[in-house]
């Protein structure tokens, strides 16, 4: 039976003598041409997330964009190919830049390429960290097969789909979905072993055996990008030591609390993506009050 994600949490320590390395290191892998903005949205929000070090790890026809939008990120440039698009990367290429990190975030507007395929494949098949998969890392698995059995024995992986990602996961249509919205997540998670996290009005955390639904939230955050933010989010929890179905429901609350707390200054019907990204703060002041007790 489906329960409420609490509204109280025991927070990830941010001890007072803590360092970057402390609150983890984040590596977002996305972007292509036309879809900068989906990648950095995800890594502003893991440094808003509460991660020490952020780093974009996108095609080098795009770094530059990405790296003046936020000076507090780092950034990787991927090769591409004469078409623009990412070339495969070597496996060792993908050890040396991902090897550091605490936890990953992969997917938001990567694109469908080649190259694009085979570091999601990598990522099921030889990530060190736990991994947060949205967006085109979601549509790849859907389109080429890619099997999560690749993934038995490692870190755990959190799948992040809308209702039209989960729809081409699983070949259900999304009226089905619609109508076992819980049932239908939970039995995905289950087989799969995987943490899963079905966005929409009241989204649905499950690891097939507990089942929570978000109450925070509103339609306000019906609007591209605001998915990216949520990736960035889970992220930045997993990095923080976090477990994976716990990182989930708390990055899911926040996300939702965060466009409550816009919405209330800008409306819903006003409310974009980086709105989200501002109002973590006052989100998280807000949960760490609850916490404390004031």
């Amino acid at each position: 039976m489906a329960e409420l994600i609490p509204s109280k949490y025991s927070l990830p320590a941010r001890p007072r003598d803590g360092h970057k390395g402390t609150f983890g290191r984040v590596a977002v892998i996305g972007g292509s041409v036309g879809m900068s903005g989906s990648v950095t949205l995800a890594a502003v929000a893991a440094l808003r997330g509460g991660a020490g070090l952020v780093t974009a790890v996108v095609p080098q026809n795009i770094q530059a964009v990405v790296a003046a939008y936020e000076p507090s990120c780092m950034t990787i440039g991927l090769p591409v190919d004469d078409s623009g698009e990412l070339r495969q990367p070597a496996q060792e290429d993908l050890n040396r830049i991902l090897g550091g990190m605490t936890a990953i975030g992969a997917g938001p507007g990567l694109g469908r390429s080649d190259g694009a395929a085979s570091i999601i494949e990598f990522l099921l098949a030889h990530r060190t960290q736990s991994v947060v998969l949205d967006a085109d890392g979601l549509n790849l698995i859907a389109e080429r097969r890619l099997s999560l059995q690749s993934s038995a024995g490692k870190p755990g992986l959190v799948l992040t789909p809308h209702p039209g990602e989960f729809s081409r996961l699983t070949e259900r249509s999304p009226e089905e979905i619609g109508g076992n919205r819980e049932q239908m997540a939970a039995e995905y998670a289950l087989e799969h072993g995987v943490v899963l996290v079905l966005k929409g009005a009241g989204t649905v955390v499950t690891d097939g055996e507990r089942i929570f639904v978000n109450s925070t939230g509103n339609s306000g955050m019906a609007t591209g990008g605001s998915g990216d933010v949520l990736t960035g989010i889970v992220s930045s929890q997993l990095a923080a030591g976090m477990p994976e179905f716990e990182a989930a429901c708390l990055a899911v609350h926040v996300h939702g609390l965060a466009g409550d707390l816009a919405a209330e200054e800008l409306s819903e019907r006003g409310l974009i993506a980086s709105d989200l990204i501002r109002f973590l703060g006052p989100a998280w002041r807000q949960l760490e009050s609850r916490t404390s007790g004031t």
